[in-house]
């Protein structure tokens, strides 16, 4: 089974062109998608998940959508309330854009299953084994969007530069453990089939094995821990309806 956690959703989004993006991941072999909300600056008073948990028009039939959140974090002394994000959400990931809520993110908060980085932009921080291993360790996947790498606006070189030399750093301090691999993509147009992203992370140094890792095994295990702790006491004991 194949995942694809990081389908761009927006309330502005044409219905028929998410619809074309779902089925073309689903026609290329993606059995469960994540439509995933980004929110950028201060949480409102009442969170509500936007994205409906039923959609609007037909997706194929096998097809699994979870409903994700990614929030951008800059100053983790701030008050996110992340249990309450989560709370709404399927999935919860944080984009931390600053070597501060990059550390945080990895060592000490809590609540989320994915960081997710803007890869084509240049760190003022190298990316470390040792946090990216804890983060590893506690159970928090580190998420690639290949489509960044095929960025096209302002600098596209640029963020293509950016983009590999980031994932190269990340590949080299993981040694390719403990990464989901997603599109990220807007529209068709940056959507690949796993084989062609195979290649493409073979290129950037990630190896088929943990290639299909990323795409399978990793992202399957943050939909299952993310199941469990919605549905389990402190993550233990599972809670069956009607028991």
């Amino acid at each position: 089974m194949l995942y694809d956690l990081n389908v761009p959703w927006s309330m502005d989004q044409y219905h028929p062109h998410q619809q074309r993006t779902i089925s073309f991941l689903s026609e290329l072999g993606y059995d469960t998608l994540a439509l995933n909300h980004t929110i950028t600056g201060s949480l409102p008073a009442a969170i509500i998940n936007p994205i409906p948990a039923v959609p609007s028009f037909e997706i194929p039939k096998k097809t699994v959508l979870l409903r994700r959140c990614t929030l951008n974090i800059v100053d983790p002394s701030q008050n996110y309330r992340l249990p309450a994000l989560a709370a709404v959400y399927d999935i919860l990931a944080l984009r931390p854009t600053t070597e501060k809520a990059f550390l945080a993110a990895c060592l000490s908060l809590d609540s989320h299953s994915i960081i997710s980085l803007d890869l084509t932009q240049r760190f003022s921080f190298h990316f470390k084994p040792k946090p990216l291993m804890t983060a590893i360790n506690r159970g928090i996947m580190i998420e690639i969007c290949y489509s960044q790498s095929m960025d096209t606006s302002g600098d596209g070189s640029s963020a293509r530069r950016n983009f590999i030399g980031n994932v190269v750093a990340i590949v080299r301090a993981t040694k390719g453990r403990g990464l989901v691999v997603s599109s990220g993509a807007q529209s068709v147009l940056g959507v690949r089939a796993p084989a062609d992203v195979l290649n493409l992370l073979d290129v950037w140094g990630l190896k088929k094995e943990r290639g299909l890792e990323s795409l399978g095994v990793n992202p399957r295990g943050v939909v299952v821990n993310e199941g469990l702790r919605r549905t389990s006491f402190r993550g233990v004991v599972d809670v069956v309806e009607g028991g």
